[in-house]
């Protein structure tokens, strides 16, 4: 899943994101809402976690132009406020979810984690695909009833060919959904991700490479 971290305290910020890819997600950071507009003009977001009161362009600015763009990215709003009012006012403007600060950071995840399931066609929150079953939630593999234990990459590569239900995923898409925009797009990264996380699922191999495509399960 790729997010974007909208927010002007950069602590807080670094610290989501920090998070976030603990969790297996590939995540940017901005700190203004003009930054942020520019990244959602060149990169693809699965969500986008939103600071309401930002400097240069207004987090509501922001929100507003995703949902103009007509993109499939989804918004979590945050604010300092708590109000009713408020919460409405930011969903009335296109946000999709609405989380006052402080929060605690575990239902920050279950709400990103919840939205990135409403960007392409609903699945399950557990896949299961040949043999292999994947609990997004628990961070949790297992392979024929046995458990699988994969590093963050591996985990976000592997949800990313399970969610594509049998289609065949390009290393480029899987380096924009796996990793950030600081990610050196000519590395190998994908290729020996992909070498280890076969290794590790056991055999038969299940991942499956498509020359001159990409990857399937």
């Amino acid at each position: 899943m790729r997010v974007l971290v909208v927010e002007d305290e950069q602590l807080l910020a670094d610290a989501v994101a920090t998070g976030l890819r603990r969790e297996a997600m590939a995540v940017d950071v901005v700190y203004d809402g003009a930054a942020a507009l520019e990244r959602i003009g060149v990169n693809d977001y699965d969500v986008v976690v939103l600071d309401r009161d930002l400097p240069l362009v207004h987090g509501d600015d922001v929100c507003r132009r995703i949902v103009e763009l007509g993109m499939p990215t989804r918004v979590l709003m945050l604010t300092a406020s708590g109000d009713v009012s408020d919460r409405v006012e930011g969903l009335e403007i296109g946000a999709d979810d609405y989380l006052p600060k402080p929060f605690a950071f575990s239902e920050l995840i279950a709400r990103v984690r919840a939205l990135g399931r409403r960007t392409s066609v609903p699945l399950p929150p557990v896949l299961e695909r040949a043999g292999i079953k994947l609990d997004p939630n628990r961070r949790e593999v297992f392979r024929e009833g046995q458990e699988v234990q994969l590093a963050p990459k591996e985990f976000a590569v592997l949800e990313v060919l399970m969610r594509s239900e049998g289609a065949v995923v390009s290393a480029e898409q899987l380096l924009e959904k796996a990793w950030d925009e600081n990610t050196d797009p000519f590395t190998n990264v994908v290729r020996v991700t992909v070498m280890t996380l076969r290794r590790k699922l056991g055999e038969p191999p299940v991942i499956v490479t498509v020359p001159g495509s990409g990857y399937r399960i």
